[in-house]
């Protein structure tokens, strides 16, 4: 039994923080559950997704079952400080921020820890599905974090920030569970959220209409659509050098066709289909990248154009982060995982290079709409090693 050791989890009105509440009481943790309203502005939300009243009212629901005490905190200042501003200037810049994992590494576990331990927590618990050990590695302590249990589910990627101490305080009930199980646990001692659909979208804003809620911040700004033809000439790999193959051609050199006018580059990410305006194609359009500076988008034919495919990419040094800083690669070496450059995707074979200025990443196979701003993390087997924020 945990009697006396204290767990605050974060109840965000869903069936997974709702069983991890009750698996821990069950365990007999001192458990107390937290609200995080985070988000104000509904004029950019699609209606009826993520209302914040009716998540807190569920979560209310779900402790005074449970019987742990309860509180809504709000953190809407921080929010909008560490992840929609930051947002803005990603998106201002040509790159694309993935708010989910920097929800995860700037809220749920550094100003939500920051709360929990004020009031006496010895843990923080999210529904998050991944599982977390810990080993001693020549006399110390080392936190490691490991896929969930349920392959459709894990959620690792979303939590490729953390840090060792993060880690420490971090407690994941449901990671070795699969999600049907999570339901029928939830439905056989009767909590409200049983059947709730799982959110969508924004982590703590829901599903967005994304032009609305960039153009707060950002504004329109015609400039024109330039379709580059799928010309290997073009798009091959000259060399093996790294440089070459996480950046194997020149858009603004390349043969083009005007194609129309947009209204801001900043608008647009790679791999994005919807939202061009352009028709008269023979095969769909696609954005195989964008210059902010010049205000230009470029554009391709078909799913399998070349312009959407490249081997590999490279880190900044100081944005990479290492999950075990005990396998930091030092400089000039390298080392073969697996890995992702988004949530879900299959993992796949790659090699790490350290450089003094940049990691290189280079894959086994050719990867689809890789996008700075976005984060890559790689994998032995099913355990996290690190991450970092693709720059190029």
């Amino acid at each position: 039994m945990k009697k006396g050791i204290r767990v605050v989890v974060g109840l965000s009105g869903g069936v997974d923080s709702s069983v991890s509440a009750y698996l821990l009481k069950e365990l007999g943790y001192d458990v107390i559950g937290i609200y995080m309203r985070n988000w104000h502005d509904d004029s950019v939300t699609i209606s009826d997704d993520c209302p914040w009243i009716e998540d807190s009212n569920d979560a209310l629901q779900v402790a005074e079952m449970l019987g742990i005490p309860f509180q809504v905190i709000d953190f809407s200042k921080e929010y909008k400080e560490r992840i929609v501003d930051y947002m803005f200037l990603e998106y201002e810049a040509g790159r694309t921020p993935n708010p989910d994992i920097l929800c995860n590494r700037e809220v749920k576990f550094d100003i939500f820890l920051d709360k929990a331990l004020e009031l006496g927590a010895d843990y923080v618990a999210t529904g998050h599905y991944c599982q977390k050990k810990e080993q001693v590695i020549d006399g110390e302590k080392i936190y490691s974090l490991f896929a969930g249990a349920d392959n459709n589910k894990d959620q690792s990627y979303f939590l490729c920030q953390l840090n060792q101490e993060q880690l420490s305080k971090a407690l994941f009930p449901i990671g070795h569970l699969q999600k049907p199980e999570v339901r029928e646990i939830a439905n056989k001692i009767g909590l409200s959220t049983a059947n709730k659909k799982d959110s969508q979208g924004l982590c703590f804003i829901g599903k967005v209409k994304l032009p609305v809620f960039l153009q707060q911040q950002l504004k329109p700004k015609e400039g024109r659509i330039l379709e580059i033809e799928n010309n290997n000439s073009i798009f091959k790999y000259e060399n093996e050098d790294l440089e070459t193959v996480v950046a194997p051609y020149s858009l603004e050199k390349a043969n083009s066709i005007d194609k129309g006018v947009h209204q801001g580059a900043h608008y647009f990410t790679e791999g994005q289909r919807k939202g061009l305006g352009v028709g008269g194609t023979k095969e769909p359009l696609f954005v195989i990248g964008t210059d902010t500076t010049e205000n230009i988008v470029y554009v391709g034919q078909g799913t399998n154009h070349n312009g959407l495919y490249r081997k590999g990419l490279k880190v900044k040094s100081n944005k990479v982060h290492w999950v075990r800083t005990d396998l930091k690669l030092k400089v000039g070496e390298q080392r073969v995982y697996k890995g992702r450059i988004r949530y879900r995707q299959a993992l796949v074979e790659l090699t790490l290079h350290q450089e003094k200025d940049f990691l290189y990443v280079t894959f086994s196979e050719d990867q689809r709409g890789i996008a700075a701003g976005q984060f890559v993390a790689w994998y032995d087997n099913n355990e996290l090693i690190g991450s970092g924020v693709i720059f190029a």
